[in-house]
C-alpha cells in the first residue's frame, strides 16, 4: 500500500508542478469544494481532529479553445494567504495571457487575484452572487427577483447589459434595498464577462463548468468520508483531476472554438494599442 501510495504522489507531483508556458491561457476559473480530513496532531494521528479541508482547483481555457486543469491544493480557502500562494504557484509554473478570472467571492481570494493576476479581469460568478442575494428576500419573492436579475444577462452587448442592471437594481431596490446595494456594489464585477465576446458569454459568467468538476471529486472522496490526513486527501482529489485533464485531452471537442478565441486575441491586440498610444505621446 505505501508503494502504491508513493507511485500516485509522484503521478500527482508531476502532475501539478508541470509547465505551463507553452501556451497562454486568456480563462482562468477557481472554485473550492470540501472534504473532511484529520489536521493536527502527532505521530499515528494522536491527538488530531476531523475538519474541513478545501480543495481548490484551477481550470483554464487555453488559446486554442481547449480546456485544462491548472492546478489543485488542499487547504483553508477562507485564508487569503492560502489563495495569495496558490496563484503564485501558477504564475511560478509560467501561466500567462490570463484576460479573465472567474470565481466565486471567496473571502481573500478576489485581494489575492488582484494581487498576483495583474492585468486580468475579474467575473464574480452569477450563480453564486444570485444565491447570495436570494438570501436577503423572503421566498415569496425569490422567484421575481431571480428572474429580474437574468434579464440583465440575456442583453444584446455590454452596453445594454449594464443599463439593464441600473434599472433592475433601481426597480428591486423600491422593496429591497439590500439588493439593490449588493446589484450596484458588485456591478463591476457581475458584468466583467460583457468585455468579452458574445460567443463565450454563457461559459465565462459562472463557474458552472468547474462545478461539475467539484462533483466528481465529491462522489469519489465520499466513499472514504474521513481522510486521515491532507495529503490523503490531496492524493485523491489529484487523481480524480488528472483523470478530468486527460479525458478534455483527447476529447475532438473544444470548450470554445478555435474562430471565437481568436477574438479574444484581436481584444488583447487593441488593448495594447491602446496602451501604447499615451506612452508614446508621454515620451
Amino acid at each position: 500500500m505505501s508503494r502504491i501510495c508513493a507511485e500516485l504522489d509522484t503521478e500527482v507531483a508531476s502532475f501539478a508542478d508541470r509547465d505551463l508556458a507553452q501556451t497562454a491561457f486568456p480563462y482562468v476559473f477557481l472554485d473550492a469544494t470540501y472534504c473532511k480530513a484529520r489536521v493536527g496532531g502527532g505521530k499515528g494521528g494522536r491527538g488530531s481532529r476531523v475538519a474541513s479541508q478545501a480543495v481548490v482547483v484551477a481550470t483554464g481555457v487555453s488559446a486554442d479553445g481547449r480546456r485544462e486543469v491548472l492546478g489543485f491544493a488542499v487547504g483553508d480557502s477562507e485564508d487569503g494567504a492560502f489563495w495569495t500562494g496558490f496563484l503564485r504557484s501558477l504564475k511560478a509554473r509560467g501561466l500567462h495571457g490570463t484576460q479573465l478570472v472567474i470565481s466565486d467571492a471567496h473571502t481573500g481570494l478576489k485581494a489575492a487575484i488582484g494581487a498576483v493576476m495583474l492585468g486580468s479581469a475579474w467575473q464574480r460568478c452569477r450563480v453564486h452572487f444570485l444565491r447570495n442575494v436570494l438570501a436577503q428576500v423572503p421566498k415569496a419573492s425569490a422567484e421575481m427577483v431571480a428572474a429580474a436579475i437574468r434579464t440583465i444577462f440575456a442583453q444584446p452587448d455590454a452596453e445594454h447589459v449594464r443599463d439593464q442592471l441600473d434599472v433592475i437594481a433601481t426597480m428591486l431596490g423600491r422593496q429591497f434595498p439590500k439588493v439593490e446595494q449588493m446589484l450596484r456594489e458588485t456591478a463591476d464585477d457581475l458584468t466583467a464577462f460583457a468585455d468579452f465576446p458574445i460567443a463565450h458569454w454563457k461559459k465565462i459568467w459562472s463557474t458552472n463548468p468547474l462545478e461539475r468538476v467539484n462533483k466528481e471529486i465529491k462522489r469519489r472522496t465520499d466513499v472514504v468520508g474521513v481522510f486521515p490526513n491532507p495529503a490523503a486527501l490531496l492524493r485523491l482529489a489529484g487523481s480524480v483531476l488528472i483523470e478530468t485533464h486527460d479525458e478534455w485531452q483527447v476529447s475532438d471537442r473544444r470548450y470554445l472554438s478555435e474562430a471565437s478565441m481568436a477574438q479574444i486575441r484581436a481584444l488583447d491586440t487593441e488593448t495594447s494599442k491602446e496602451v501604447a498610444i499615451p506612452e508614446l505621446m508621454a515620451s
